[in-house]
C-alpha cells in the first residue's frame, strides 16, 4: 500500500490527470485500487488537484473535476494531458548531470544511473551526441566518493600519493581519522603505516586509492593533530632556506608558509622552512633561473652541481 509521504504523492497527483482522461468516468474504487491508495486518499488527491492549475489561478485556470459521487470525471485538464517535452538545453543539462553520477564511484546506483541516461539521451537525439557531452573528472572529485566510502565503513585505505615536499611518489597503507577543508582543499589526516605516524595528505596529490578489506587501526593515544595555526605548521628542525623568486614563480609566497619576505626590484626573497631539500632543488631545476637558491651556501652549491651535470648530460 502506497504511503502519504510528499515524495510520493507528487509523482501521483502529476499522474491523476492523464490516467483520469483515458478512463473517463472511472470509478474511486478502481482508481485507488489502480494507484495502491486509499479511496480517501484519492479524494484528497483531487481534491488538492482541484486547486491546481495555470496561472491566473481564476475561471478557465484551474483544473477541473467531477468526484463527488462513485465516480471520477475530468472536465479541464488545464494543460496537464500534454506529454512532458524536454528542450535541448534542459535535456543536455539532464545529461551533463548524470554522466557525472555514472563517472563518479560510490556515488549512486551505477546501473539505474546508465538506464536513465539511456532513456534522456533516446528522446533528446541529435541534442545531445556523444562528442558534443564529454564529461571527465579530475583526480580530486573521482577519488572523493572512495576515500569517504571508507570513512564511513571504517576501513583502511592504499594510496599512491604524491609529496610536493620530496618531489617524490610513494604507495601508502593509511588509517583515516578525518577529513577536513583549508584553503579549498580537501584533506585526509590518518594514521601512516609507512612512517608510523599521523600525517595529512592532499586528496588533489592522491593519484590512487582503493579502499582495503580490513578496518582502519589507529595506535592508541594518538590524537589529530592541532590545526589552529594552519594545515602546514613548520618545525623549528626543519632546513631554514632562502630564494630570490623571479615574478613568473612569485606564486610561491603565497603558497607556502614563510618566514620572512623582502621586494627585490621585480623580484622577492623568501625565507621559509623545509622537510626535504629534495623539493628545492626540483623547484630551483625546473624554474627556467626564475628560482635562486640564496642560503644555505652547501644547498646552492649542490643545485648548481646538478644543474651542471644535467647540462653535461645534453651536450
Amino acid at each position: 500500500m502506497a504511503t502519504n509521504s510528499n515524495e510520493e504523492r507528487l509523482p501521483r497527483l502529476l499522474a491523476l490527470v492523464p490516467y483520469l482522461q483515458a478512463r473517463p468516468g472511472i470509478s474511486v474504487e478502481q482508481a485507488a485500487a489502480d494507484f495502491g491508495i486509499t479511496d480517501a486518499q484519492l479524494r484528497r488527491d483531487l481534491t488538492l488537484l482541484w486547486m491546481c492549475g495555470l496561472p491566473g489561478h481564476g475561471p478557465g485556470d484551474l483544473i477541473d473535476l467531477s468526484f463527488e459521487g462513485e465516480n471520477v470525471e475530468v472536465v479541464f485538464d488545464a494543460g496537464m494531458s500534454r506529454p512532458l517535452r524536454l528542450t535541448a538545453e534542459e535535456a543536455l543539462a539532464l545529461v551533463v548531470a548524470l554522466r557525472t553520477l555514472a563517472e563518479t564511484p560510490g556515488l549512486a546506483d551505477t546501473d539505474a544511473v546508465q538506464r536513465a541516461l539511456a532513456k534522456v539521451e533516446s528522446v533528446a537525439g541529435e541534442a545531445v551526441r556523444d562528442e558534443t557531452v564529454a564529461v571527465q573528472l579530475d583526480d580530486a572529485e573521482r577519488l572523493l566518493p572512495v576515500v569517504r566510502n571508507a570513512f564511513d565503513r571504517g576501513r583502511a585505505l592504499r594510496i599512491r600519493y604524491y609529496s610536493a615536499s620530496r618531489d617524490e611518489t610513494t604507495e601508502r597503507t593509511i588509517d583515516p581519522v578525518r577529513m577536513f577543508v583549508a584553503d579549498d582543499n580537501t584533506y585526509v589526516e590518518a594514521w601512516c603505516r609507512r612512517v608510523e605516524g599521523m600525517r595529512v595528505f592532499r586528496l588533489d596529490r592522491m593519484e590512487d586509492v582503493v579502499e582495503l578489506d580490513e578496518p582502519a587501526s589507529v595506535p592508541a593515544g594518538v590524537e589529530p593533530r592541532d590545526l589552529s595555526e594552519g594545515v602546514f605548521q613548520p618545525a623549528v628542525e626543519h632546513l631554514l632556506v632562502g630564494l630570490r623568486l623571479g615574478p613568473a614563480y612569485a606564486w610561491v609566497a603565497d603558497y607556502y608558509a614563510i618566514e620572512n619576505l623582502h621586494e627585490d626590484g621585480d623580484r622577492l626573497r623568501i625565507e621559509l622552512r623545509v622537510a626535504d631539500p629534495g623539493w628545492v632543488r626540483a623547484l630551483v631545476l625546473g624554474s627556467a633561473g626564475q628560482v635562486e637558491v640564496l642560503s644555505p651556501e652547501w644547498l646552492a652549491e649542490d643545485v648548481r652541481a646538478e644543474a651542471v651535470r644535467t647540462l653535461a648530460a645534453y651536450t
